[in-house]
């Protein structure tokens, strides 16, 4: 079966960085396009960063622009996020997400197909 696992995720201090890794199997990796989203306590899912196979299409939430940088590595099947700058606000828990339409990154999280269980991130004051 599809599974999709992050990790990365821990307790970093603000204006630090982090990288985050979602492994993917069960699937052709190269036949999806991949997302991040992120959700804290109370508040909705919100799109953080996408990108199509072939990264033709790459799209970020203007709240992390310059600051994240999504990638993959579709070998090694897995897609990683890499984090700078970190704000208290960027504290939640991250999920990575498989989108099946490859070539068509989407901010839309009814747009993904699969999703991971999440990595909990936390960037203290």
């Amino acid at each position: 079966q599809v599974q999709l696992v992050e990790s990365g995720g821990r307790l970093v201090q603000a204006g630090g960085s982090l990288r985050l890794s979602c492994a993917a199997s069960g699937l052709t990796f190269s036949s999806y396009a991949m997302g991040w989203f992120r959700q804290a306590p109370g508040k909705e899912r919100e799109f953080v960063a996408s990108r199509t196979w072939s990264g033709d299409n790459t799209y970020y939430a203007d709240s992390v622009k310059g600051r994240f940088t999504i990638s993959r590595d579709n070998a090694r099947n897995t897609v990683y996020l890499q984090m700078s700058s970190l704000k208290p606000e960027d504290t939640a828990v991250y999920y990575c997400a498989a989108r099946r339409t490859y070539d068509s990154a989407s901010y839309y999280a009814d747009d993904y197909d699969y999703w991971g269980q999440g990595t909990q991130v936390t960037v203290s004051s």
